[in-house]
């Protein structure tokens, strides 16, 4: 990508989910993770729920904290979907990224995925409500059912991926969910995303959030450009 075309820093800091969800993440790792926040002041710290009250203590007020439901499978079932929005809104949580029902969906039982979906938005009491359809096991007419009955339903995003499937964004399917929710409507570019060229690329095809988990590298290479 050329470079007049690249996003400025503080915009793209201002659209990234900075993540950490590997199970294996440590103490060390969490800090770490905590410390970048200092430097980039990314718009949100997503980590699963049991470093949720530890991040709150480590990153700059104001950021938001964001967990995940149903992850990675989405395969639960709906109730404990809902028990788990539930916790993380007692937890403190600004924001819930949950993995919709993929094996229902891919069955057309459209009706139990948009009500589960809906239960979770009730249960988050306004947070904002990300919705993973795992856009790697969906092929495009799938892509665009989905995400239309994301927004039916109540959320507020339609996110690509959860990083830990067969892959991750892409731009086409950035470019295709855009499409399909129009241009008021939350989309979430996330997995293997590691670079700051194909970040800016994300973000021109459609996306209004960058989910990743090398924030860090993506804003060095950034203020790298601008000095």
């Amino acid at each position: 990508m050329n470079d007049k075309k690249m996003i400025e820093a503080d915009k793209l800091a201002s659209c990234i989910d900075q993540t950490i969800l590997k199970p294996d993440a440590s103490l060390f790792d969490i800090d770490g993770f905590a410390a970048g926040f200092w430097k980039y002041h990314f718009l949100c710290a997503c980590v699963n729920s049991c470093w949720i009250g530890y991040v709150r203590g480590h990153i700059p007020a104001g950021t938001k904290i964001c967990s995940v439901v149903g992850f990675p499978l989405g395969a639960c079932h709906d109730t404990v979907k809902m028990h788990e929005a539930r916790e993380l809104v007692a937890l403190g949580c600004d924001e819930i990224d949950m993995v919709m029902n993929i094996g229902r969906f891919r069955s057309g039982d459209y009706d139990y995925v948009g009500k589960e979906i809906s239960a979770v938005v009730s249960a988050a009491e306004g947070r904002v409500v990300k919705v993973i359809i795992e856009t790697c096991l969906l092929d495009e007419q799938e892509k665009e059912s989905a995400a239309r009955l994301v927004k039916e339903s109540g959320a507020h995003f339609v996110k690509t991926s959860t990083g830990f499937s067969t892959g991750g964004a892409t731009v086409e399917d950035v470019k295709l969910l855009r499409n399909a929710v129009g241009v008021d409507f939350g989309v979430k570019a996330s997995g293997g995303i590691r670079d700051h060229a194909f970040a800016c690329a994300l973000i021109k095809a459609g996306a209004s959030r960058i989910g990743t988990s090398a924030g860090v590298a993506i804003m060095k290479e950034a203020w790298n450009r601008e000095g």
